[in-house]
């Protein structure tokens, strides 16, 4: 972290009033908290900053309201699931600016934390608004950024405050980006990733920056459909982006002019219909049937995957081999999962995992906690792994 200032950077925080932006974008059932992953991530600055002192003022959103506040999108319910993963009280304000704001603070004793009300309750804050920002900065003396998750975005609370406050990076922003800098900023080599998931469309950036990066890419899901059949691979019914052939014959040249490994199904698992306990077999990938659709990888494909991680110093993954949501087409992703979760807990891998559907296949597995780091971050490790400067991140560097 040699490039940000991080906690270790803020000097004496009794006292003073810190503004520290946090992902409180969970899941709510019946208004009650059903994950609370990424409350407890950022559970370690928050009890940090409140042991030191500070008066801890979150700042968060939730959900996309359109018009305004409503109790639909409030955080309030939400207050309940930090307080107890803290093991502290939680106070609500119920607005982020003006009157409710300043009450709320003025109340404040050393070491309170206080969360206020969705900043998106004002579009000025997506807008990065000047006179917003400046009536966010009047609640605080030094801001903090625990949201890696919303750093792609450049918005009042996730970069605007950071020009007007002495800004830091929080203990989970901190973990992040020295997980990412062994990822693909700085790796041991050789370095694998692996990139699944439905369509080519949604993943072309990104692949394009990983074959000048990476020593060998692991294409799986939907989206590897696209390449073998711009290679000539009949894929039968299978979800294939055809009109996307030529931007994957490129990919496959820009690889091999950098040196990069692309690999491909060798097999796959093939159902005629997409649902639970399907009939399926499995065949050769130049052998698919007509009416047939490749759900997964095979045994060989698998094979070929886990000796690429064996011969690996660092792997990244984002997506998922096959259809993992339905067995049994996750038998290739658990497999994978487990044997780089495998090489994690003997030394021998650093392993970078992130996006929805990784985490949750990670999770299906049983091996999430047994990667070097799992990121919750979404669309931002997305954007980190196409190669694109995050404004939230680059506010912070010194």
């Amino acid at each position: 972290m040699a490039g940000f200032k991080t906690l270790d950077d803020i000097g004496a925080v009794s006292g003073k009033r810190v503004l520290v932006r946090v992902d409180l974008n969970v899941p709510v059932a019946d208004g009650k908290v059903t994950d609370a992953t990424r409350i407890e991530r950022i559970a370690p600055t928050i009890a940090e900053l409140s042991k030191k002192g500070a008066k801890v003022i979150l700042l968060a959103h939730f959900g996309r309201p359109k018009d305004g506040p409503s109790a639909e999108f409030s955080l309030e319910p939400i207050a309940r699931a930090p307080a107890e993963v803290l093991g502290l009280p939680v106070r609500f304000a119920a607005d982020c600016i003006g009157d409710k704001a300043a009450e709320g603070v003025a109340a404040m004793k050393d070491g309170d934390v206080l969360l206020f009300e969705n900043t998106r309750f004002y579009k000025a804050e997506e807008k990065n608004d000047p006179a917003f920002t400046e009536k966010l900065a009047a609640n605080g003396d030094i801001y903090v950024n625990d949201a890696f998750s919303a750093a792609h975005r450049a918005h009042a609370s996730t970069e605007g405050l950071a020009h007007r406050l002495p800004a830091y990076a929080g203990r989970t922003m901190q973990a992040e980006l020295d997980a990412l800098e062994k990822g693909l900023g700085n790796p041991v080599r050789p370095v694998v990733a692996i990139v699944g998931g439905a369509k080519v469309s949604t993943k072309i950036d990104l692949l394009m920056n990983l074959v000048k990066k990476v020593d060998a890419l692991v294409i799986g899901g939907g989206m590897a459909n696209t390449f073998l059949a711009a290679r000539g691979t009949d894929v039968g019914k299978s979800l294939c982006e055809h009109d996307l052939a030529g931007t994957a014959k490129q990919i496959m040249i820009e690889a091999a002019e950098a040196g990069c490994a692309i690999i491909l199904p060798a097999d796959g698992v093939v159902a005629k219909e997409f649902k639970a306990g399907a009939a399926s077999e499995t065949v050769a990938i130049d052998a698919v049937p007509a009416d047939g659709m490749i759900l997964d990888v095979g045994a060989k494909t698998v094979q070929s995957v886990t000796d690429w991680i064996d011969r690996a110093a660092t792997l990244v993954w984002n997506g998922p081999l096959g259809a993992f949501e339905i067995e049994p087409f996750d038998r290739a992703t658990v497999a994978a999962a487990k044997h780089a979760a495998a090489r994690t807990k003997a030394g021998k891998l650093v392993s970078v995992a992130g996006g929805g559907d990784t985490v949750a296949a990670l999770n299906h597995a049983g091996v999430a906690d047994d990667f070097t780091y799992v990121s919750t971050a979404g669309g931002a490790f997305l954007e980190w792994m196409e190669g694109k400067p995050l404004p939230g991140v680059e506010v912070l560097k010194r």
